[in-house]
């Protein structure tokens, strides 16, 4: 995508202000989600606030993501109205190819959400609420992180519809983004489970003592 860009990034309008707000909530909501993520996983602080209920604390998360993924949406289309477009973006190839992207990252959004549940979707293992296997079925088995993908081909999708060059631009700064996510919260994902793993084995050896 880099070799793509280049060649494009002349037709972008470095002096608009919506350019830089769009990329600010870009980064702003996974760095809010594993921030308030973690707190609660140590502290239970969203549990807390639901007087002890991590299902609906979960739920209320699940929630405020949802609804900080349509404000980024908003302000992403905002910056690509106020950008120029490109002749190399305009006509029906471009097009096509745009709505291509956004149905199959629809695709991968939608059934990943579906194969994990509200609740494994939007970071319940933080909140106690861990899944009894891992997924290995459609998408997952075609990526590790469908969603993140799924999303990156949408904004990338948008910017071909619009025939932004700006667009294509912020498309390599969500993926580099949600790379960046994936470098955090697998590991840490993964020691949840590591943790709850350890604890089952720990309580089948005491299970065996006490036969």
């Amino acid at each position: 995508m880099t070799s793509f860009v280049g060649p494009l990034a002349g037709a972008v309008d470095f002096e608009k202000t919506s350019l830089f707000v769009s990329a600010a909530a870009i980064a702003f909501n996974p760095t809010f989600w594993n921030i308030v993520a973690r707190q609660e996983y140590r502290n239970k602080i969203l549990t807390r606030l639901f007087n002890g209920n991590s299902q609906v604390a979960c739920y209320a998360l699940a929630a405020t993501i949802f609804s900080l993924g349509l404000v980024r949406d908003f302000l992403y289309e905002r910056a690509l109205r106020d950008q120029p477009t490109h002749p190399a973006l305009e006509g029906p190839l471009p097009t096509y190819a745009g709505y291509a992207l956004i149905a199959a990252g629809n695709v991968l959004v939608v059934s990943s959400t579906w194969a994990l549940g509200i609740t494994g979707t939007f970071l319940g293992d933080y909140f106690g609420i861990l899944m009894d296997k891992m997924v290995t079925g459609f998408p997952f088995n075609l990526m590790d992180a469908p969603m993140y993908y799924g999303s990156t081909m949408s904004f990338l999708g948008a910017a071909l519809i619009y025939g932004k060059p700006a667009g294509v631009l912020i498309t390599t700064w969500v993926l580099t983004v949600y790379l960046i996510a994936l470098r955090l919260e697998n590991p840490f994902t993964a020691g949840i489970y590591a943790k709850r793993d350890r604890e089952r084995a720990a309580g089948k050896v005491e299970g065996k003592k006490d036969l």
